[in-house]
């Protein structure tokens, strides 16, 4: 490991919890704050849980949760930051203001990260006096199993926050990928919600079912995405094919701008998933207990856990 780095981590929810998690397990010093007490209360007993999860127990388990500190007062949490990683509800307007006080008490040379699933990272750092430390990292839920992190350029993000950021990822597991340009959604879920809008097209278009959509995926390219990547495979099966086939394809698929109004009605429908026992499918609480826990089962299998 490089030398420890004094973390702090903004937010200690679900996001939040595991940031710190993957950070302390490195041996970094780690600093959580959160606006509301009982996020902090409960957050060495959340951390344990998901390092119990993640087969760490005994010594190892207590050695982390030793490097993390709660804190319920910002400054104190940022005052020897060497990077803060803001986990924050996704709202624009509060991470700006989170990032406002921020700047007041870090250190000259902190790295400020804004962890966003698809709020452009310009929008949140825009009114900062130094832009130059400041850049995304879109951390995936749950943070300490996925590997991925996103780290988002801005046009102001200095190539030495860019590199240390990735650097630091990199050095406590993570695969760190630049995004060198600051769109919404960024590269992941770009991609995930391209799919995403054709899969509920083809329900909403009466062309299969919901289920028949999962099926689809789950049986066939979904099981060689992990280590064949799209643009991979289309050089693999040739990009004079993939021509042809966009040729006759791409025309007949979904563009509408906007949300499918397939989609609009189930949420105005008060069908909002498994939280409510319907979305696209209906679920029984049991059911949604066994996909929540094949999920958790193959995340645990890939990190070798299991």
């Amino acid at each position: 490991m490089t030398d420890a780095r004094n973390i702090s981590v903004l937010g200690a929810g679900l996001m939040g919890h595991g940031i710190a998690l993957t950070f302390a397990r490195a041996g970094h010093n780690v600093s959580v704050y959160d606006a509301f007490p009982a996020g902090l209360e409960t957050l060495h007993e959340r951390v344990r849980a998901s390092l119990a999860a993640l087969g760490v127990e005994g010594a190892a388990a207590d050695n982390a949760l030793a490097l993390i500190s709660t804190h319920d007062n910002l400054e104190s949490c940022v005052a020897d930051a060497d990077y803060v990683f803001e986990a924050a509800p996704e709202k624009s307007e509060l991470k700006k203001a989170l990032f406002a006080e921020v700047e007041q008490f870090a250190p000259a040379a902190c790295v400020f990260a804004s962890n966003t699933s698809v709020i452009p990272i310009t929008t949140i750092m825009c009114d900062l006096k130094n832009r130059s430390r400041a850049l995304g990292t879109h951390w995936w839920n749950p943070p300490h199993m996925i590997p991925l992190v996103e780290v988002i350029r801005t046009e102001w993000t200095s190539e030495a926050a860019m590199a240390s950021t990735v650097d630091l990822l990199e050095s406590v597991g993570k695969t760190a990928v630049r995004v060198e340009k600051d769109v919404a959604g960024f590269i992941g879920n770009r991609l995930q919600h391209a799919m995403w809008r054709e899969a509920i097209s083809l329900v909403e278009k009466g062309v299969c079912s919901a289920e028949a959509v999962d099926k689809v995926v789950n049986a066939s390219f979904g099981r060689r995405l992990s280590v064949l990547g799209p643009l991979a495979n289309a050089d693999l099966v040739g990009t004079d094919l993939t021509l042809d086939i966009h040729e006759n394809v791409l025309a007949d698929l979904e563009s509408r701008p906007g949300p499918s109004p397939y989609l609009q009605s189930l949420v105005e429908a008060g069908k909002l998933g498994m939280k409510s026992g319907e979305g696209f499918q209906t679920w029984t609480s049991e059911e949604a207990d066994e996909v929540r826990q094949r999920v958790a089962t193959h995340l645990r299998k890939l990190e070798g856990i299991l």
